[in-house]
């Protein structure tokens, strides 16, 4: 996948029926940062829910261009789900 620093490779939490997409994701440098990912069922639809969490050695803008990323995935993956 594509990441801010290149590519990256992402590894899931085992299939589950709790709404659980918990992810690691391993950057060109090696590093692999845990992001906590779930769906709740709400109604008719559901809740996407993403922690994202500052790595000790980041500076505010590498932090700020990650939750645009973040932010940029999370819209788009409601353009692609809503009806």
């Amino acid at each position: 996948m594509a990441a801010p620093e290149g590519e990256a490779r992402v590894r899931f939490t085992p299939r589950n029926d709790h709404g659980v997409l918990d992810h690691w994701v391993t950057l060109p440098s090696g590093q692999t940062v845990y992001i906590p990912l779930r769906v709740i069922a709400n109604g008719d639809g559901a809740e996407v829910t993403l922690g994202l969490i500052r790595q000790p050695q980041m500076s505010d803008a590498d932090f700020a261009r990650d939750a645009e990323w973040v932010l940029r995935d999370l819209r788009r993956l409601r353009e692609r789900l809503e009806v």
